[in-house]
């Protein structure tokens, strides 16, 4: 989404004018493009040239104080510099990056022709093959970064992963259930310990765009190290969620929930599949807990009674955590069907 609005700030147009991407900032135009909560995002339009401009913002945009190092911007550009090298057409080039302004410079993708997941979803175009592909880049991306310990000098931070997402989505949510805090902070520990591929860290819908050539993937600000399960689990979350946003789509979603796992599994071959499974299955109630309760609920469920439904699904899962997501989606179907 985007509005025209005022104009970037000057260091911004410093930065693009140093790289040669901006020539006449008078002459340009400049719509901020929405949707995300932790950054400020450009589209820069200069002689029928578009290009996407992002910068990090230190405190995110959400009703709970929530603060990220705006060094994430750095190992963002890494992510994509790294998928790319896997698969090319899954991620914007990226032209521009300053590492004093914290902020890149990449591809601007035409909408008409890349459409964003999340609006096609909430509409019910819900295309089981789109979750397909989306499981098996995914699954690509991580095969291809599995186990690689060059990386470990590109991406040495765990500690912007944990301030962006462990804390503000698993260990915030204890604090509102009390009965689980030892659950959702193993969960969170767990997840810590295990660096073993380039994870994306915000697999969801609203960063990936369905274009000509396959999924692409946007806003790797969560970029680090880590466990490939909980990108796995953070996508199909929001596949579970969005039954309650657009419910006559509901098999159409499960079907794709099994599609995309069923895809991503089949590119796994760092680990036996059925252990990686295992943690993505016991991850994904605290997840789907995370999104009513945690610091960044998601927006379209504003009825208590889809809250509810939630709540009961996540924290009976949490107390006998299931081995298959298979097992995940029964509980929620059953749940949906009461």
């Amino acid at each position: 989404m985007s509005s025209d609005t005022e104009r970037p700030d000057a260091e911004l147009l410093a930065s693009l004018q140093r790289a040669g991407l901006l020539r006449d900032p008078t002459q340009a135009r400049f719509v901020r493009l929405t949707g995300g909560v932790s950054s400020d995002i450009w589209q820069v339009t200069e002689q029928g040239r578009s290009i996407c401009v992002k910068r990090a913002l230190s405190r995110l945009k959400v009703a709970a104080e929530w603060m990220a190092p705006v060094e994430r911007n750095r190992y963002e550009v890494a992510w994509f510099r790294e998928a790319g090298r896997v698969l090319p057409q899954a991620v914007p080039q990226i032209l521009h990056e300053d590492d004093e302004a914290m902020l890149c410079a990449m591809t601007f993708l035409d909408p008409a022709e890349h459409l964003l997941w999340k609006h096609e979803l909430r509409d019910g175009r819900v295309r089981i093959e789109d979750a397909r592909a989306v499981g098996s880049v995914l699954g690509r991306i991580h095969a291809g970064t599995a186990d690689r310990p060059d990386l470990a000098a590109v991406f040495p931070r765990a500690d912007i992963f944990q301030a962006i997402r462990l804390e503000p989505y698993l260990e915030a949510t204890a604090t509102r259930h009390p009965d689980l805090h030892a659950q959702l902070f193993a969960l969170s520990r767990r997840t810590a310990a295990i660096r073993r591929v380039l994870i994306h860290g915000d697999v969801s819908p609203k960063n990936i765009l369905i274009g000509p050539h396959g999924p692409v993937m946007l806003d790797a600000e969560c970029a680090c190290l880590g466990d490939p399960a909980f990108d796995l689990a953070f996508c199909l979350n929001h596949l579970l969620l969005k039954c309650l946003w657009h419910p006559p789509a509901t098999d159409a979603l499960l079907a794709s929930f099994a599609a995309l796992a069923q895809a991503y599994l089949a590119e796994v071959d760092w680990e036996p599949p059925a252990e990686l499974e295992g943690r993505a299955a016991s991850l994904l109630p605290g997840l789907l807990l995370a999104r009513v309760d945690g610091k960044s609920p998601v927006e379209y469920l504003q009825a208590e009674a889809d809250r509810n439904r939630v709540r009961r699904v996540a924290r009976a899962l949490l107390f006998n955590p299931p081995q298959r997501l298979a097992q995940v989606a029964a509980c929620w179907q059953q749940e949906l069907a009461r």
